[in-house]
């Protein structure tokens, strides 16, 4: 199937992990793709491997916390294929490590201006393209299951994933008269290069954590958070608004 056929996709932090596997399965499903991340090595490669599988995709370094960069990469992206039909905000840094007393405020401010303000960028400059070019538009915020369900010694990153769902609904209420869709997936346990950083930092391993995060008994996989964000930037998710997606293996429930 090609859900995404001839439509536009602006993929944030896609240089790796889910951002990397969003952007590669947009592409099979016919999404002309902006690989858009601040590694540009990495970014690059994604694109490359995207046009060898015959995919059409172009790469936009970006610092999402810059207003003007991330004014530019939308731009980037109409300059690019023409227009903007979906976007996909996952660009994010790993979480925190501390205990509440302990609160890193460096780290802290930039958490804040990478996964708070920086999707909230993303969002301003992508509304005001799908509003000019008046024919609707969807937007998938990736935030955390961590937005729902609190775990100990990551307060920094857990508060603005509560932002990131936060940021959607507020839009969704906004803009759905407009034909912009605006939903969210919030992703549980997934193999991704920022979960295995954040255990190594914890000390702890993958066996430790799937009895408390899964019902399923595994950690997911990038691809199957992907398929939660194309099912609900394409048209098979028409009546879908302002909601969120839980890809998490059941562990909002334990």
């Amino acid at each position: 199937m090609e859900r995404l056929k001839n439509k536009v996709a602006l993929i944030t932090g896609a240089a790796m992990g889910m951002g990397k596997a969003t952007a590669e399965l947009f592409a099979e499903e016919g999404a002309k793709v902006i690989v858009a991340d601040f590694n540009e090595e990495a970014g690059n490669q994604v694109v490359e491997e995207i046009k060898a599988k015959g995919g059409e995709a172009a790469f936009c370094k970006v610092d999402i916390s810059d207003s003007k960069q991330v004014e530019a990469m939308v731009q980037f992206t109409v300059d690019t294929f023409g227009r903007l039909d979906c976007a996909v905000n996952n660009a994010a840094l790993k979480p925190d490590n501390n205990s509440f007393q302990d609160l890193d405020e460096e780290y802290y401010d930039r958490l804040q201006a990478v996964d708070l303000k920086g999707t909230a960028l993303c969002m301003k400059y992508e509304l005001r393209q799908f509003v000019a070019q008046g024919t609707g538009g969807s937007i998938v915020n990736i935030s955390s299951i961590n937005a729902f369900k609190p775990i100990l010694g990551n307060p920094a990153y857990q508060a603005f994933k509560h932002g990131v769902e936060g940021l959607t609904k507020a839009a969704a209420f906004e803009y759905g008269v407009q034909g912009i869709r605006i939903n969210s997936v919030a992703p549980g346990a997934i193999r991704t290069p920022m979960l295995t950083a954040s255990l190594a930092d914890k000390g702890i391993t993958e066996a430790d954590i799937v009895p408390q995060m899964s019902l399923i008994g595994r950690l997911g996989e990038v691809r199957e958070v992907a398929q939660g964000s194309l099912f609900l930037s394409s048209d098979d998710a028409s009546y879908v608004h302002g909601t969120v997606l839980h890809v998490g293996g059941g562990f909002e429930l334990l």
